[in-house]
């Protein structure tokens, strides 16, 4: 069972959830830009952050033989504090780097004039940088936030095939899957989808376009909640080409995108196909 993550925040995670990850079949991921917790105070702290994602935390992945991507973006929660507005200005220097991977997580928190602002601008350097987008869903209001990110993305120009809707459920994927869109869902404990419900919604709308991440951060949350959901699949009759499709094949199509992917390294030790799905079926 080869994973790959395409939202998981590790500057939130330990080296001990590497390892962890790394046993569980994960070898490559994607890590967006997003609210540390603690508001930022300045344009500075997103420079250190940014640069560290590019730098510190993909050197501490590959200690692993995890290739690590990130999307960069000013994330919606903090697209309302005017301290963090110039974020933007030195957004597309970062956009040019490698390892980017997509613009992220842009979209909606509250849905305010600002988080408009911010959206708009950022599909533009999307556009313009010719990088896929991986789109926040709002926790709150999330049918009426996410036909407004759909309404925003038709807006836009962007192609749909180029933009990741994350953060879906039962009651927004149709709308998503309509668009033409990636769907994205977080297996994530207590407020978000459990493997359950993932496995259900694969069954009802197919594996086509379909992306499973953990969004695992700094809240109570797993890193290895695509192995299980994985596992879960095959529990309910899913085959192991199903599985592949899902936590790795989508991902490196989506990601793909960018031209910018690096898998050479972790290609070689990925767990066969033929027979590792099969091993890993069996531990529980």
């Amino acid at each position: 069972m080869r994973i790959f993550d395409p939202h998981i925040h590790m500057t939130s995670r330990t080296t001990d959830d590497y390892e962890a990850m790394r046993d569980a079949g994960v070898r490559a991921l994607v890590e967006p830009a997003f609210w540390l917790g603690q508001p930022r105070t300045n344009v500075g702290s997103f420079v250190d952050y940014f640069d560290s994602l590019l730098g510190w935390e993909r050197f501490r992945a590959a200690q692993f033989g995890i290739a690590h991507h990130c999307a960069l973006a000013l994330n919606p929660k903090e697209a309302n504090d005017p301290r963090c507005a110039e974020v933007l200005d030195v957004l597309p220097r970062y956009l040019a780097k490698d390892g980017v991977v997509a613009v992220g997580e842009v979209g909606y928190d509250s849905m305010t004039p600002e988080e408009d602002d911010a959206f708009a601008r950022q599909l533009e350097l999307a556009l313009r940088h010719d990088l896929p987008v991986l789109v926040h869903t709002p926790h709150r209001d999330k049918q009426a936030g996410t036909q407004r990110t759909l309404d925003v993305v038709r807006e836009s120009g962007l192609a749909p095939h180029r933009v990741l809707v994350d953060h879906l459920n039962e009651t927004t994927v149709k709308m998503v899957a309509d668009a033409g869109c990636w769907m994205g869902f977080s297996v994530y404990p207590d407020t978000k989808m459990d493997e359950e419900r993932m496995v259900a919604l694969l069954a009802e709308y197919g594996t086509e376009r379909m992306l499973v991440n953990s969004a695992a951060d700094w809240g109570r949350s797993d890193p290895l909640k695509t192995r299980k959901t994985g596992l879960a699949m095959l529990d309910a009759g899913f085959e192991e080409s199903d599985v592949d499709t899902v936590l790795w094949r989508n991902p490196v199509e989506f990601y793909g995108q960018s031209g910018r992917l690096a898998l050479e390294a972790v290609a070689a030790g990925a767990v066969d196909a033929a027979t590792g799905s099969s091993v890993l079926r069996g531990e529980r």
